[in-house]
C-alpha cells in the first residue's frame, strides 16, 4: 500500500467517509471553516490500532490502550474551535500548551493553529506513539514530553492558550499562573457529579468561565504511569 493511500484512507477510512464526519460536526455546532478542513484532512485512522481503523471517523470516542482514549472528534473540534476563538486572520496562536498528548491526534489537528505546541503525557509508551505518528505526517512544531501535567512547564509559559485532554475536579494553579494576558484555558472539570468543558479567559487578574457543556474524560491525575 502506498503512503498515499495510507494517509488518504480507503473503504471505511476514505474522503467519502471523513466528509460524512464534517458534516455531522458542522450540524453539530462547530462553524470554524478552518477547523472543519484540518478535522477533514488529517488521517485519524492512522492514530488508533489497525484493528479499530474501520471505526477512526465515527463521531465517538476510542480506545488508545493504558487505560486512555483517543477524543471523540466533535470534542476535538469544540475544543480546537475554543482554544483558537474567532480570529478575523489567520495568524497563529503563539504558544500552546497541551496536558494529555495521547496517542497526538489532538496535538496533530492542532499544530497549523499555533507557532508551537509544548504537550505533556503522562505515559511513556504514548509519548513515544505520539512523537512517531507526529514524525510521520511531518508536523515539526511540536515538543513532546514524559511528565507530570499537573504542574505545567512553566519554564516554558506564559501560554497563550492551554488545553488539557483530562477532567480534574479542581482546576490546578498552575493553569492560571501559566496562561498568558489574553490566552484561553481549554478544560473539562469536575469530578463523578458530572464534567463541563470549560473555556476560560485571562483578562489580568481576573479569569471569565464559559461553560461549554457537559463531557466524559478520562480522570487527571497528578504523577506519572
Amino acid at each position: 500500500m502506498s503512503d498515499a493511500t495510507t494517509f488518504n484512507g480507503i473503504g471505511m477510512t476514505s474522503a467519502r467517509t471523513r466528509d460524512r464526519l464534517i458534516a455531522r460536526l458542522r450540524s453539530g455546532g462547530i462553524s470554524n471553516e478552518r477547523v472543519l478542513e484540518r478535522m477533514r484532512v488529517v488521517p485519524r485512522h492512522l492514530f488508533v490500532d489497525e484493528a479499530l481503523a474501520s471505526r477512526a471517523y465515527e463521531d465517538t470516542a476510542l480506545p488508545i490502550g493504558y487505560g486512555q482514549t483517543i477524543s471523540q472528534p466533535y470534542i476535538v473540534a469544540l475544543m480546537t474551535q475554543a482554544l483558537i476563538g474567532e480570529r478575523s486572520d489567520e495568524r497563529p496562536l503563539g504558544k500552546v500548551l497541551e496536558i494529555g498528548t495521547g496517542c497526538g491526534y489532538q496535538t496533530a489537528v492542532l499544530a497549523p493553529f499555533a507557532r508551537h505546541i509544548f504537550s505533556i503525557e503522562r505515559i511513556q509508551p504514548l509519548v513515544e506513539r505520539a512523537k512517531a505518528n507526529l514524525r510521520a505526517l511531518k508536523i515539526d512544531n511540536v515538543s513532546v514530553r514524559y511528565g507530570d501535567g499537573w504542574r505545567g512547564w512553566k519554564s516554558h509559559g506564559p501560554f497563550d492558550g492551554i488545553i488539557v485532554a483530562a477532567a480534574p475536579e479542581s482546576i490546578p494553579q498552575a493553569f492560571y499562573e501559566q496562561l498568558a494576558d489574553g490566552g484561553r484555558l481549554v478544560i473539562p472539570a469536575g469530578g463523578s457529579r458530572g464534567q463541563h468543558l470549560l473555556c476560560i479567559t485571562r483578562d489580568g487578574d481576573a479569569f471569565h468561565e464559559r461553560d461549554l457543556g457537559l463531557v466524559s474524560f478520562v480522570p487527571f491525575v497528578e504523577g506519572t504511569g
